[in-house]
């Protein structure tokens, strides 16, 4: 069978615009985590479910893989700033955040265009990613434009660039 090459595969996905999230836990401890996802998508209507892709490598992932809960925060386009601080590893992402404890005191974006609260469904393998599905508990809309990322840049739908850039 024949195989995609990697780079040639990630080139021409980035073409491909999606909506820009950043994902939060709490775990036993208390200890907050989250990371940026572009990977999230809605996946069923009943029950209300959606799904979202940590790396496997991601220091976060093991937190994720074990909550009971998670929020999916889907950034506002004035909001890349933030992604990109979460997309990054080792350093404090919650430092100066704007992030408060939102939906199942999960710590959450007020301004994001819209948050997701989720109970932990299901987790698939998906090579270097997991794949998280989420059952839908709570919704709120906030209504702001949204952050897309497309051809590795945070943009707006109309494809005008957000104010940070690439994560």
């Amino acid at each position: 069978m024949p195989t995609v090459d990697p780079t040639d595969f990630a080139r021409t996905m980035a073409h491909v615009p999606t909506p820009v999230t950043v994902v939060t836990t709490v775990d036993p401890s208390g200890r907050r985590w989250g990371f940026t996802a572009s990977s999230f998508s809605s996946l069923s209507l009943d029950p209300a479910l959606v799904l979202v892709c940590p790396a496997k490598s991601a220091s976060c992932h093991d937190a994720f893989v074990s909550a009971d809960q998670f929020l999916v925060n889907v950034l506002a386009s004035d909001q890349a700033g933030i992604a990109a601080v979460f997309a990054r590893s080792g350093a404090d992402k919650f430092a100066d955040s704007p992030m408060e404890p939102c939906e199942s005191g999960l710590p959450g974006l007020p301004d994001a265009t819209a948050r997701l609260s989720c109970r932990l469904y299901e987790v698939l393998d998906g090579g270097d990613h997991s794949i998280l599905i989420g059952r839908v508990e709570t919704v709120s809309v906030g209504g702001a434009e949204p952050l897309v990322y497309y051809n590795r840049l945070f943009t707006r739908p109309g494809g005008s660039p957000a104010l940070a850039s690439s994560a």
